[in-house]
């Protein structure tokens, strides 16, 4: 009889188990895996490609068929990564052109303070100088931290720059100048900097703080600063921290003497005009 009850103890036991498991099953530690996360990961991969600086504003992409390729995914699951992308504001479609990268970066500023930055001297000399704090720690972590492939990056830039000076293209000049600056902040791996380069610097080009191609054309400010932005590379080359930062200074100090010197140039300029002006004017 103990043994009996026993086992009726024991299939109760059983019984009671199995019910409980029946009652508690929808809240097992299991989770359904959706074919939508397919999807997700594609979501991710672009976003820390957008983040990452990799891809850039205005980049168009691959076409869906090679971008499915290169992904390994369905094109359906594509279409629902690049939709949510889309509505993120991370890409935007062009009817007949194809995807691009959005402009993310925007503007730093308003348009009204953009003005006000385009017309008074000493936004200039602070842009400068907010350049030279930043730019000088990224050369400072491209020199410390930048990986050998982004070192190469640098060099192959300031050879492109050398090449760009024999030809006497200011055009391609300013063009390099830029995209050597920005490697270097690529190369110091930190994404918050990066952006924010990038946003200035597309104040930069479109000349709001100063004209950066009349910098390239003054005969002896063109070989000086190609001989700065070499000892820039040097040092990062070198992984000499403390030499890239002085470098960096050192050269973004020479710009703004540049400038100053171009403005006593045009007041110059102006004084002498209206001096040519009067005599013509005199019996």
């Amino acid at each position: 009889s103990d043994a009996t009850l026993l086992l009726s103890d024991g299939c109760l036991l059983l019984d009671w188990s199995y019910n409980l498991t029946n009652l508690l099953g929808g809240l097992m530690p299991f989770q359904r895996i959706d074919s939508e996360k397919l999807s997700k990961s594609v979501v991710r991969q672009v976003e820390q490609l957008i983040l990452r600086g990799i891809l850039r504003p205005g980049e168009r992409l691959p076409s869906e068929r090679e971008l499915a390729e290169k992904l390994v995914v369905s094109r359906p699951s594509l279409r629902e990564a690049l939709s949510e992308l889309q509505q993120a504001g991370l890409l935007t479609a062009r009817a007949g052109a194809g995807i691009f990268v959005a402009e993310v970066l925007g503007s730093a500023f308003s348009p009204a303070l953009m003005r006000l930055f385009s017309t008074h001297d000493e936004a200039v000399y602070d842009y400068l100088a907010f350049r030279k704090d930043l730019e000088g720690l990224a050369a400072e972590r491209a020199a410390r931290i930048g990986s050998d492939t982004d070192l190469k990056v640098i060099d192959a830039i300031y050879k492109k720059m050398e090449a760009a000076q024999s030809k006497r293209s200011t055009e391609e000049e300013a063009r390099l100048d830029a995209q050597f600056h920005m490697s270097i902040c690529e190369a110091g791996h930190n994404v918050v900097m990066l952006h924010m380069m990038r946003s200035m610097y597309e104040l930069l080009q479109t000349g709001v703080f100063y004209n950066r191609k009349a910098t390239f054309r003054q005969k002896s400010g063109r070989s000086q600063l190609l001989q700065q932005h070499g000892a820039i590379n040097d040092a990062i080359q070198a992984r000499n921290p403390e030499a890239a930062r002085h470098a960096v200074h050192l050269h973004l100090d020479f710009v703004g003497g540049v400038l100053q010197e171009q403005e006593r140039a045009n007041k110059n300029e102006e004084v002498a005009k209206l001096r040519f002006s009067h005599a013509l004017e005199r019996p």
